[in-house]
């Protein structure tokens, strides 16, 4: 596709993209849904969770430097697995998880809006969120360098904004970090609600696949798609520890979880009242647009690169333009259906699911198949295996006591997706070598 342009994303701008997906929904919906799970601890969390997706970046770094390109996970899970069955519906996964997450920071964007107002419509959530995802979609047709600038220009702003929170929240608290406790709302904590919010931390960071999808467009990116995966975590976790040590000192655990939509505009009240939560508010709204921009960039891409390999079908349904823009018009859709559907505790489940499926497919077929072809340390990817194992049944174990539903969604979505990738591709549509711009020559 002639969008696909060598040396169009500096590291900054990857950086920016990378920050700008995971800054977003990442810490403002989920941070009261951890601390639901794992209790007065759940700061620790978001570095475990912060390990771990580090230690599983490690597979895609190595895979990027062997193979940059601009079809990113799709072409690694093609060259480990083929082009058959479990390379598209890996890649599926990952896209409909990246869609999932749109919807998450969708409703975030509308929950936080409406702190504004009180006594708002709960319906206006959706809404609000509808109206984000539209917006998303026409400055996504600008193109990749008005969306460098402007995520990278807007993750600065949102990281100062959540730097003036902490400083006046532990301002406050005297600099000291106490557990947060107190309240009834406490009775999930334990080891297994614990491991399992380690999920939804390692959804908080699963942003930095956004710079591995963007691939050979970075520039030099055999040194930069590692360099900026990296730094774009680095910073990340650090702002998450930030803010949920400000939080936990804060507020007691019962308000925390009361508010788990929303902890960091009820967090702000105590220290600066009424102007900290405007002031958070605003920072949610810009860390949300930002998110939201850089999510529908990344996730059209993919689907782009999919369709042109012909491991997933297309349809132009009469619209003009190119595959890509058809691709952004179904993913904000999909994302539309989601927000609509589904609260924000649910999509985080279903989305924290599927990434760690398709997460667990990328590292077994760098382990088992390509380890001939990439250089990369056998102990670290087998370490990111078990690691997301473990996490993942910790998981779905605690949904299927709490919320059977959607687990049963999930393992439904995941079944239907391998399914429908078999039969489209026993059909014969997806013969034939990967397009040739999505290599790096």
């Amino acid at each position: 596709m002639s969008s696909y342009r060598k040396g169009s994303l500096s590291l900054i701008g990857a950086i920016g993209l990378g920050t700008g997906v995971m800054i977003s929904a990442g810490i403002f919906a989920l941070l009261g849904q951890v601390a639901e799970l794992a209790g007065a601890w759940f700061p620790l969390m978001f570095l475990t969770g912060g390990l771990v997706a580090a230690c599983s970046a490690y597979s895609y770094i190595r895979l990027s430097h062997a193979y940059p390109s601009a079809g990113g996970i799709g072409m690694f899970l093609v060259k480990a697995y083929g082009k058959g069955t479990a390379a598209a519906a890996a890649s599926l996964l990952m896209a409909i998880s990246m869609v999932i997450n749109q919807s998450l920071v969708a409703r975030t964007f509308g929950t936080y809006t409406l702190q504004l107002f009180e006594g708002a419509a709960d319906w206006l959530v959706p809404a609000l969120g509808a109206g984000l995802l539209i917006g998303a979609l026409l400055i996504n047709l600008a193109g990749n360098r008005f969306i460098q600038s402007f995520t990278s220009a807007i993750s600065l702003l949102k990281i100062a904004g959540l730097l003036v929170f902490v400083a006046a929240g532990l301002l406050a608290a005297g600099f000291v970090w106490t557990p947060a406790e107190g309240g009834a709302a406490t009775g999930d904590a334990g080891p297994l609600g614990a491991i399992a919010s380690i999920a939804l931390t390692i959804l908080a960071f699963k942003g930095f696949t956004t710079i591995t999808n963007s691939g050979a467009e970075i520039v030099r990116p055999r040194r930069n798609i590692g360099l900026a995966i990296l730094i774009a975590i680095a910073i990340s976790l650090a702002v998450y520890l930030l803010l949920a040590w400000t939080v936990s000192s804060s507020l007691p655990l019962d308000r925390i979880i009361a508010a788990k939509d929303y902890a960091l505009a009820e967090a702000a009240r105590p220290a600066l009242g009424d102007w900290g939560v405007w002031l958070t508010v605003a920072v949610a709204i810009v860390a949300t647009v930002s998110g939201m921009i850089a999510s529908v960039f990344a996730v059209s891409r993919m689907l782009a690169m999919l369709t042109e390999m012909k491991l997933i079908p297309h349809r132009h349904f009469r619209m003009p333009g190119t595959v890509q823009q058809h691709t952004l018009v179904y993913t904000v859709a999909l994302a539309l259906l989601l927000t609509i559907l589904l609260d924000l505790s649910r999509i985080a489940s279903m989305g924290a699911i599927l990434y760690l499926v398709m997460d667990m497919m990328v590292h077994w077929g760098l382990l088992r198949r390509l380890r001939g072809e990439v250089s990369a340390n056998t102990g670290i990817v087998v370490c990111a295996l078990v690691l997301d194992g473990l996490v993942l049944a910790a998981f779905t174990w605690y949904k299927l006591l709490h919320d059977p539903l959607i687990v049963a969604a999930a393992g439904l979505s995941i079944l239907l997706v391998f399914l429908g990738e078999r039969f489209f591709l026993r059909r014969g549509a997806g013969r034939g070598e990967p397009s040739p711009h999505h290599e790096d020559h």
